[in-house]
């Protein structure tokens, strides 16, 4: 038991709880979006969709317990490596170099996290914590979209998701030991499309659902 606590209470143990739940959040996205893609299709589908998810609540019970859990270990564990990467350099250098990996993505790692962190809160007292007595999820979301200024905000948050999930994604299977030069370009490409697919998925919904009111 000791030997798990020392592991994990390491930056390389810091870094694979990152990584580890970074993948995890990016199947749930992939999921999520999958679902949310029917508000395409209308009405009666998406909460079709809805119904469907309602009817296996003790599963979907369990998941969100899941995703709480790793909601807590990505923050906490995101935020002590930032405060021991700034303690340990508390001064910036001269010049910021792209070489090496660094890209606006992974500078930007912690203030983007942060910036996701209050809009997933945002996010849920908007949509799951609401009383949604007498009316629809469809309704719910719909009414939520006609405010130009909250879809405003949900295109710059997806922005926002984007830029993180770029850097995201290809460095957690870094972590977990894929850096090699045959395969980490394609994992880099692949992250880069993932991005972009959270990025427009998510951030054209909210645009659509704004035209058709």
């Amino acid at each position: 038991m000791n030997w798990i606590v020392q592991t994990f209470a390491s930056s390389v143990g810091k870094k694979t709880m990152m990584a580890v739940t970074g993948l995890g959040f990016c199947l749930f996205l992939a999921a999520h979006l999958a679902g949310n893609l029917s508000l395409y299709v209308g009405r009666q589908t998406f909460n079709a969709y809805a119904e469907h998810l309602h009817s296996l609540e003790p599963l979907v019970k369990v998941m969100e317990a899941g995703l709480l859990f790793f909601a807590a270990v990505h923050v906490i564990t995101g935020l002590v490596l930032f405060y021991q990467n700034f303690t340990a350099r508390p001064s910036r250098y001269a010049v910021t170099r792209s070489a090496g990996g660094r890209s606006v993505g992974s500078r930007t790692m912690p203030y983007t996290g942060i910036l996701l962190l209050g809009f997933v809160v945002y996010h849920l007292l908007n949509f799951h914590f609401v009383d949604k007595t007498g009316t629809t999820i469809y309704d719910i979301v719909a009414a939520a979209f006609t405010d130009p200024v909250t879809v405003g905000l949900y295109v710059c948050a997806m922005i926002v998701a984007a830029f993180h999930v770029s850097h995201g994604f290809w460095s957690a299977f870094q972590t977990l030991g894929a850096n090699h030069p045959k395969y980490m370009p394609l994992i880099q490409g692949a992250g880069l499309v993932f991005s972009l697919l959270v990025g427009l998925g998510f951030g054209l919904l909210p645009v659509y659902l704004l035209a058709v009111s």
